[in-house]
């Protein structure tokens, strides 16, 4: 993931970007030395090849060194093959969190916040490391390393992205697991990527309690009153036709919350149980009724 940005200089937006890459490092950072890099896990990044290069020079080279070292190069030669989408704010975000990494295994040194407790680490780890991307995402940089990486490659092997890293990051693991010999660790570290994942998600876009519906009943009037007067929503017809009989068919597209789509689903099997109703758990719902599309811009500005 890269991203340029054109916030004017010391205005509102930049003090907020560069608050959420400062505070996103320094959580990431926390997550590394105090959950990860005690019980040698190696959660793929630049970082993940840090923390076996420190544990195999007991400690003579930093995690957070390593990571800049791969950083830098990384940068530069994305910057000439895919052309300059590594804006400012990327390299300050793989700086900062560097330099965090190896300023708290300094001052904390390298013993676990919690004794012989690798899957309660394991979880805690990934929550901070995601929830530091997740914040550093939000201010459109970037975490360097794998990631850029994975689009190296991707240009020429025409590899999604995503699969790419997903590659990537596993190797690093596997090169954990021969450097330390333990199956455990590996294990662990997939455990710390899947919930880094999950929770870079939960942070950029929030929890969704929304649901979008959509019902196909030959009482769709009664059902469209329900949501409009009841309910206070508005919503779509989408005019469809029967696959078995093609019979005309009205479908009725609307988003709700959790607490709405019980109301909802009980009134609709009251006046129709015959009718057919599709739940799909939406990511985010922009308009409306629902978050704004102007605080949406503002959150990601």
């Amino acid at each position: 993931m890269a991203y340029v940005s054109k916030e004017k200089l010391f205005s509102r937006k930049w003090f907020y970007s560069y608050s959420l890459i400062l505070v996103g490092s320094f959580i990431m950072a926390a997550g590394y030395v105090l959950f990860i890099s005690p019980y040698r896990l190696v959660p793929g990044g630049v970082y993940g090849i840090g923390i076996v290069l420190y544990h195999l020079t007991e400690g003579l080279i930093p995690v957070g060194l390593t990571g800049l070292a791969f950083n830098i190069p990384l940068t530069i030669i994305g910057i000439k093959v895919l052309g300059p989408r590594f804006g400012v704010k990327t390299i300050v975000g793989f700086v900062l969190a560097s330099f965090f990494i190896d300023a708290l295994t300094w001052f904390w040194g390298n013993k676990p916040l919690v004794e012989d407790e690798a899957l309660l680490s394991s979880i805690f780890g990934g929550i901070l490391i995601g929830f530091g991307l997740g914040l550093v995402f939000k201010a459109k940089a970037s975490s360097g390393g794998s990631s850029i990486m994975a689009m190296l490659a991707t240009k020429y092997t025409r590899v999604p992205v995503g699969q790419t890293l997903i590659v990537i990051d596993s190797i690093i693991v596997i090169f954990g697991l021969i450097a330390f010999g333990q199956w455990d660790i590996p294990l662990y570290s997939w455990i710390v990527i899947f919930i880094t994942g999950k929770v870079i998600d939960v942070t950029m876009e929030g929890m969704s309690y929304e649901k979008t519906l959509f019902i196909i009943s030959d009482h769709h009037e009664q059902i469209s009153q329900k949501i409009l007067h009841d309910l206070n929503r508005g919503g779509t017809l989408i005019h469809g036709e029967g696959m078995y009989n093609h019979a005309e068919k009205k479908i009725i597209f609307v988003n709700v919350t959790r607490r709405e789509l019980s109301i909802l689903t009980e009134y609709v099997n009251e006046i129709d149980p015959k009718a057919f109703m599709t739940v799909i758990e939406a990511s985010e719902i922009l308009g409306q009724g629902f978050k704004s599309l102007e605080a949406k811009v503002d959150d990601v500005a």
